[in-house]
């Protein structure tokens, strides 16, 4: 269509989405489908967090509130930023938006100008490059290394900036693949950002909350103090407080590019919404018992999926510090034909077959950047959970 805008037609609709909603016009029709390709807990919203909701819509908060946040939230986010990050914002450096996907696209669209370079290390998350290219700008993937846990590597990252690189954005622990970069794997980032001062820091916490094995989560400006003034640290309610329909998430940073941010805000969606915001309110400033009770039961779902994916003829399967992902590799089955006949030559096809076959919903790594691999999220019920992966394993051993 002729009509449609040039920086439309640069980018692609979210894969991730494509496939759930794929799964779910599936088990419209009946078809008993698993579906494990969207990132989002099973587990229900807490009673503190939707008793705020209740009490500010029985108290009238259901108005228009400032563009970018009510002070409550503001002054309850800086207070978690000091508390959990070591980091000191005030109100006018904090940013709230309508989830952390508006934080990351208000941003970008602030600061990118046509041909800066965005560096993106892969696997990662399917929107980074479509926002940047939105803008106007050049994504520059750099390959994490899959033996070091698919991080990417201070001389990788080193060898990618040039005099045109504006971003790098860093996602830890990692959707796709759940990898969490320890203080020293930081620091070694962090030192080669240092030297190149036209280089912006873009950090994506999302996660921050989801980790395992005693794994101590860090963020870039808690890691190197001199990045404070060119970093942008956001978060966000969806994932550990179990609110990804609320859409809130939230980001800090130097006062002028959070103000840019809210004046592209005025223009486009305005306030978040103002019950959710106050839920918000409690869930950073409420109880956070909760959080560990839901990650000890994610614990035990990546250990089952991890074993189980490992015992399937042709994956292999990484242990991931954090995030409900895990990211399998497929190499061993390509080439391979599935029972409908069809030679399994891509990650795509992988998933696509087994989605056909198995009725399993999963996402090729192709559109995280990194094949061949495909990833799941193990953020579903347990016997869920262990039923896919034996659909997942009845499959591999079918394949010829």
């Amino acid at each position: 269509m002729g009509f449609i805008s040039d920086a439309l037609n640069r980018i692609n609709a979210s894969p991730t989405i494509a496939i759930t909603n794929k799964a779910q016009a599936m088990q419209a029709e009946g078809l008993n489908v698993i579906g494990l390709a969207a990132g989002e807990p099973d587990f229900e919203t807490p009673r503190n967090i939707k008793d705020a909701a209740i009490k500010a819509i029985n108290d009238g908060k259901t108005r228009y509130t400032a563009v970018d946040g009510i002070a409550e939230l503001k002054r309850a986010i800086v207070a978690k930023f000091k508390r959990e990050n070591g980091l000191d914002y005030t109100a006018t450096q904090v940013s709230v938006g309508t989830g952390g996907k508006q934080i990351l696209f208000n941003a970008l669209l602030a600061t990118v100008n046509p041909g800066d370079e965005v560096i993106i290390p892969a696997p990662y998350w399917v929107s980074y490059p479509d926002i940047v290219m939105l803008a106007g700008g050049v994504p520059v993937i750099v390959q994490g290394d899959p033996a070091k846990g698919f991080k990417v590597q201070a001389g990788a990252l080193e060898k990618a900036i040039t005099a045109k690189t504006k971003w790098v954005i860093l996602n830890s622990p990692s959707n796709p693949t759940g990898a969490a970069y320890s203080h020293a794997e930081m620091k070694a980032i962090t030192d080669v950002l240092l030297k190149h001062t036209q280089v912006w820091v873009l950090s994506d916490d999302m996660y921050e909350h989801l980790t395992y094995d005693d794994f101590k989560f860090v963020t870039p400006a808690q890691v190197e103090p001199a990045l404070y003034e060119r970093t942008l640290t956001m978060n966000g309610v969806s994932k550990a407080y179990c609110m990804t329909g609320w859409r809130i998430g939230y980001g800090a940073g130097p006062e002028a590019l959070i103000k840019a941010m809210a004046k592209l805000q005025s223009q486009s969606t305005s306030n978040p919404s103002s019950i959710a915001q106050w839920a918000a309110v409690e869930a950073l400033n409420g109880t956070q018992d909760f959080i560990a009770a839901n990650n000890k039961v994610f614990k035990e779902r990546r250990d089952l999926a991890v074993s189980m994916l490992n015992q399937a003829r042709g994956l292999t399967c990484q242990s991931p510090e954090g995030a409900f992902y895990v990211y399998p590799s497929c190499a061993g089955v390509m080439g391979k034909t599935s029972p409908s006949g069809k030679v399994i030559a891509t990650d795509e096809d992988f998933v696509s077959e087994l989605l056909a076959v198995e009725g399993v919903a999963a996402v090729h790594g192709a559109a995280f950047g990194t094949s061949p691999y495909f990833r799941i999220s193990y953020a579903t019920a347990t016997p869920t959970l262990e039923d896919a992966c034996t659909r997942i394993q009845r499959f591999c051993g079918n394949l010829k």
